[in-house]
């Protein structure tokens, strides 16, 4: 049990870690370079398919670690789930409202505040790719190095 809650964990984790990463480097880039009008455009349906991929990844990673960590792993586990498992309460808290004005019909798609909510967007975004990224990393410690952390 506790073998598979780490793998399914780690799984997790470095798929959402791979689509958070992808996001901030490859799309939301490419997705600028459109001009704003393009870009509010492609940012909905993106958006809108991101959303089901990572809060089911997010949260099968941070209900994993938790199993994990009640059948015997490390602490360390349980922190590893929790900082993944952070992007969602930021995501709520601290990117929504910026999604909410892109998604807004009201939004003028040619406007510069239409290109400042997309940069803020990638801004706020690449935090959940570094925790994400954090995560994993000590995930993947965990799981080579074992009991010696």
């Amino acid at each position: 049990m506790r073998q598979i809650a780490e793998f399914v964990a780690v799984l997790a984790c470095g798929l959402f870690t791979g689509a958070a990463v992808y996001v901030s480097l490859v799309e939301h880039p490419a997705r600028m370079e459109c001009g704003g009008e393009i870009a509010t455009a492609e940012f909905a349906p993106s958006y809108h398919r991101g959303t089901i991929l990572q809060v089911t990844l997010a949260a099968i990673c941070l209900l994993s670690s938790i199993a994990a960590w009640f059948a015997g792993s490390g602490f360390w586990w349980l922190v590893a789930g929790v900082l993944l498992g952070s992007v969602i309460p930021f995501t709520l808290n601290v990117i929504l409202p910026t999604n909410k004005r892109l998604l807004s019909p009201e939004l003028d798609r040619r406007s510069a505040e239409a290109e400042r909510l997309l940069a803020r967007w990638g801004s706020l975004h690449a935090v959940r790719s570094v925790l994400s990224t954090m995560a994993l990393l000590l995930f993947l410690c965990l799981a080579i190095f074992g009991k010696a952390i």
